[in-house]
């Protein structure tokens, strides 16, 4: 298995000999609005806050199928959709995305579901809870994704989700061996966190101490509001044993 983190919650994961990418945000630095955040301390600046470091064409070739778990600005784009062949294979989480990618002309687009299949890969939905408190109102529907392949670690995409019982139910029920957390701490300017904080992180592994946790959309958006490096500087405080790694962006790891 390689997962590549593109930038903020882009990823190419390399699974059983498929390559799938992962909430695609393609756009040019400063391309997409500022989310709107009066307090003076926090960041203005459009979006995205960091250009690709690597080439679309790099990114999309020998894409076997793609992944959206949400169709929020920063996990899908005008810059993506214009970017991929229209034949592509999606999954996506509802009726409602899929009449929304359809509408943009792709035609091979599939609901996920509990029991889901790409070749030989089982694919499972997993729930996911965007923020905590009213901020849901706004945050809507995403959800994760749980891959298993005979000759592979089982890996679970935890998508744009806080640490909830629901997590614990898939870390329960899949026991996977690696996970990729959203761990930005994002915020709008009212509510609380729509994206695990470091203390949600500490938890996933405390949960799963034997688990590789990958920690992807940070520092891409100007709503990100936790640093790699103040992560970097809470974790050494705590027994992680190395187990979270915080991939910098066009960075490959190889699990």
């Amino acid at each position: 298995m390689k997962i590549q983190l593109i930038r903020n919650a882009t990823i190419v994961v390399e699974y059983a000999g498929k390559k799938i990418l992962v909430d695609p945000m393609f756009s040019k630095k400063g391309e997409l609005p500022a989310a709107p955040l009066p307090a003076k301390d926090w960041n203005r600046k459009r979006n995205p806050l960091h250009e690709l470091p690597i080439s679309i064409g790099e990114i999309i070739k020998d894409i076997d199928f793609v992944f959206l778990t949400h169709l929020h600005f920063d996990h899908w784009d005008k810059a993506a959709e214009e970017a991929l062949p229209k034949n592509i294979k999606i999954f996506v989480q509802d009726v409602n995305d899929k009449k929304k990618i359809e509408k943009s002309g792709f035609t091979n687009v599939e609901i996920l579901t509990e029991n889901s299949v790409f070749k030989d890969i089982k694919l499972s939905r997993t729930k996911a809870q965007h923020g905590k408190g009213f901020i849901l109102r706004i945050a809507g529907h995403v959800c994760g994704m749980v891959l298993r392949h005979p000759s592979e670690k089982t890996l679970y995409l935890a998508a744009d989700t806080v640490w909830y019982p629901e997590v614990q139910k898939a870390l329960d029920k899949f026991k996977p061996e690696v996970i990729v957390v959203n761990g930005g701490d994002n915020r709008f300017f009212i509510g609380n966190q729509l994206i695990m904080n470091k203390q949600d992180i500490l938890s996933v592994h405390k949960a799963a101490p034997n688990a590789e946790i990958v920690v992807v959309h940070m520092e891409g958006v100007n709503h990100n509001t936790l640093s790699r490096k103040e992560l970097r500087e809470f974790l050494n405080t705590e027994t992680t044993n190395d187990k979270i790694l915080i991939p910098a962006d066009g960075e490959l790891i190889n699990l």
